[in-house]
């Protein structure tokens, strides 16, 4: 029986494909996400996290 996580999307970090379900290995997942926009979209959610994490490190430091 497949788990609710297996059913989901997930964006390849090594590829930059989208992926249904655990084709590869979970270092190189993002996700899980509902629909395969939302998995297309991770680059740019990663890359706005990151920067609101660093921007946030800053304002801690300052």
């Amino acid at each position: 029986m497949a788990s609710e996580a297996e059913k989901k999307y997930w964006y390849n970090l090594s590829t930059g494909a989208v992926e249904h379900g655990f084709q590869s290995p979970s270092v190189d997942r993002a996700g899980p996400y509902d629909t395969e926009a939302e998995a297309a979209a991770a680059p740019e959610r990663i890359r706005a996290n990151s920067k609101r994490w660093a921007d946030e490190e800053r304002a801690e430091d300052a």
